[in-house]
């Protein structure tokens, strides 16, 4: 921005000057006229050079009063007008950073967390760079770094909480091997420790696969290679990821999908989406228990909803469950070789869809899981199949 902020000054500077250039000739030329004032001669060619940036300014004179700011500006909580009266900058931070250019010239630059218009909620992260321009006037020019800050914020968080995830497996299989080698000369503990090494091996499997798969799909357009996708045929794809792990731990799944309903999307990323909501029904559902799987047509969405009968989810926990690395039930989570970034994915998969995941619960009764994605806006032949895995 500090090269866009030389470039704007420059432009208007020139124009300043030429301006006051042709009222002085003019002077000269017709003594009977007044000399205007340059900013009056130039207010619509500086209007038209300040129109044209994209980035939020403000122009104001020597003295602080804004002279004209753009709509983002406001918008960004740089500028507020109450009751009628002319814009005035709203931050005194801002008011003196202004002033001290007005009245010493030179350039300054600030990175603040300003509080956004009436129009937007909460605050924003907003860079600004103040400088001169001719004269008698200070332009503001401003970045929105919201997004940027928070998106570095939970990277760093992301490094930090994977650094951790990938330490305890690691950590739990070196001492593994080392006490499996203490014990070599007994079977029956080489047994229990080879049993307890493959369950820390399948976690961290379990941890590098998903971490791959989000960075996948988070460095891709979900749409990128969308087509027509049958929601009966992802069902059908999802249940058979699972089914050999729901078979293992006594827990029946139920398809009761819709034969009809279309979306627009990614099929891949669709499946591993659904497929990841069944396999958080498995881990949390109890023995000799049933996973359902039902789809519905709902306000120009396809809904897709997989529910189970566990222990259900607190209400605190629940605001959750879509955080990454989050587990309601860290050692049932573990022991299932479960990395805490499942519900994460459908989240992001989701959301590049243009739709949504929801969860509802009731403790000791359990949960249910909704994928929402927008329909696809074609005829089909009404129909439906229930079916069911066992």
């Amino acid at each position: 921005m500090d090269l866009l902020f030389l470039l704007i000054a420059g432009a208007i500077g020139v124009v300043f000057g030429v301006a006051a250039m042709v009222a002085l000739q003019r002077n000269d030329s017709r003594r009977t006229v007044d000399m205007p004032r340059p900013h009056q001669a130039v207010a619509d060619v500086t209007s038209e050079i300040l129109t044209i940036i994209s980035t939020a300014h403000v122009l104001l004179d020597r003295t602080g009063d804004v002279v004209r700011a753009s709509p983002l500006a406001f918008s960004y909580g740089i500028v507020r007008a109450t009751n009628g009266d002319y814009p005035r900058l709203a931050s005194p931070v801002l008011i003196d950073m202004v002033t001290d250019v007005g009245s010493n010239g030179g350039y300054r630059d600030q990175t603040l967390e300003l509080s956004r218009s009436h129009e937007a909620d909460g605050t924003g992260i907003i860079s600004v760079k103040i400088g001169t321009i001719g004269a008698d006037h200070v332009l503001l020019l401003a970045d929105d770094l919201t997004r940027a800050t928070r998106v570095e914020a939970t990277r760093r968080d992301f490094v930090a909480n994977v650094s951790h995830e990938l330490k305890t497996p690691v950590g739990a299989l070196a001492l593994l091997a080392e006490t499996m080698e203490d014990a070599a000369d007994d079977p029956v503990a080489v047994r229990r420790f080879a049993q307890r090494m493959q369950s820390e091996s399948t976690r961290l499997s379990s941890l590098v696969r998903e971490i791959i798969e989000l960075s996948r799909i988070q460095g891709s357009s979900a749409l990128r290679d969308a087509d027509e996708v049958s929601m009966a045929d992802v069902a059908e794809q999802a249940i058979a990821v699972n089914q050999t792990v729901a078979e293992g731990a006594g827990i029946r799944l139920v398809n009761q999908a819709l034969d009809d309903l279309l979306v627009y999307g990614n099929r891949s990323m669709l499946i591993t989406a659904l497929s990841n909501l069944i396999a958080n029904a498995v881990t949390y559902s109890p023995e000799s228990s049933t996973v359902t799987i039902r789809s519905r047509r709902h306000n120009g969405m396809i809904e897709v909803s997989v529910s189970d009968q566990g222990m259900g989810i607190s209400p605190e926990d629940l605001e959750r469950v879509f955080e990454r690395f989050f587990r309601v039930d860290k050692a049932r989570s573990r022991a299932r070789g479960g990395s805490g970034l499942g519900l994460a994915i459908v989240k992001h998969i989701a959301n590049d869809h243009g739709g949504s995941v929801n969860a509802q619960s009731v403790l000791d009764a359990g949960s249910t899981f909704t994928l929402q994605i927008p329909e696809l806006s074609v005829p089909v032949a009404a129909g439906a199949r229930m079916k069911e895995n066992s």
